[in-house]
């Protein structure tokens, strides 16, 4: 019998390699398997196959010239794209389309059924890859494609994005805040402090998708008290509006306060009650239906911990 959370994990996912140096690299994937083994997790859970995604399923949100640029320049083995922020290797375009692609199979796997929510352990991540460019460690926007493909292929009017990572997810953002059918909530670091300086509160949307973008930025220092109000005064009431279909997150781990890249001061238990409020939400309106996709954190140890108590929560 298939086990309700379907998981993505695989070694093909390490070959993306900026660099020993970089804080995205592939020492973050060993982490999170051994602490899902250590925990019987990966017994727990449905294995999802892996697939690239096709062009045109990456063509849904990015242009054909990025695409021709990124598989170009990857190709010719230079170390970055766009910004030496975004480092690569020679399988980075190939490991990116197998990232974006196991996404989209967890997303047509809890439509289908055959699981009920998925952690997505892929990299690289993606709330920062813009249709054009990539920024910020990411080449395809892996969340943004799965809220597409709801959209467009299965026929989803309404589909929540709830980003924790400490880094604002500028691209998701951009992608959808002119639209309704996705409601886009990020909680992160202030903008005037933390990378990639967007996500200020006045950031609510455009045309027909105003009021459907939820920016809450946090000063240095915040840590599970605001966070808490925030859910509470602020996000709990906008989904509870927006009654979403399903439910994606952008599942970040630095704003931890032992994580080297921002100055948030989040616990575990954070992110464990953020994981059971995220399952809240999908529980109420989406019929259980959750998507989890890797986004930042940068402590291993950190890290694995985390995504081990995000997977025991979906495999409640």
């Amino acid at each position: 019998m298939a086990k309700r959370t379907g998981l993505v994990l695989d070694p093909l996912f390490q070959r993306h390699d900026p660099g020993s140096a970089h804080p995205e690299r592939p020492d973050r994937l060993i982490a999170i398997e051994q602490a899902l083994r250590e925990r019987g997790l990966t017994d727990r859970c449905t294995p999802l196959p892996l697939r690239p995604a096709t062009r045109d399923e990456i063509l849904a949100l990015h242009r054909q010239q990025y695409l021709d640029r990124l598989e170009h320049t990857c190709r010719t083995g230079w170390p970055f794209i766009d910004c030496m922020d975004s480092g690569i290797c020679p399988d980075s375009y190939n490991v990116a389309l197998q990232a974006a692609g196991a996404v989209l199979e967890a997303a047509d796997a809890i439509v289908a059924g055959t699981v009920q929510n998925a952690f997505c352990a892929v990299r690289p991540p993606g709330h920062h890859a813009l249709p054009e460019k990539s920024m910020g460690f990411c080449l395809f926007n892996n969340v943004a494609l799965a809220a597409e493909r709801l959209i467009g292929v299965h026929g989803l009017q309404r589909v929540l994005i709830l980003d924790w990572d400490v880094h604002h997810g500028n691209a998701t953002q951009a992608m959808f805040e002119s639209r309704p059918d996705v409601l886009y909530v990020s909680l992160h670091g202030h903008p005037s402090c933390v990378y990639p300086g967007t996500g200020w509160e006045t950031e609510a949307g455009t045309g027909e998708g105003k009021g459907f973008t939820l920016n809450i930025p946090m000063l240095p220092g915040a840590g599970d008290a605001e966070y808490r109000r925030a859910f509470d005064e602020q996000v709990t009431s906008a989904v509870e509006a927006y009654r979403p279909q399903s439910v994606l997150v952008s599942a970040g781990y630095d704003a931890h306060r032992l994580d080297p890249l921002a100055p948030i001061c989040l616990e575990d238990e954070s992110f464990r009650w953020m994981n059971q409020t995220a399952l809240a939400y999908a529980d109420q309106w989406a019929g259980g239906r959750l998507l989890s996709v890797l986004e930042g954190g940068y402590n291993l140890v950190v890290l694995g911990r985390c995504v081990a108590d995000h997977v025991e929560s979906l495999c409640r």
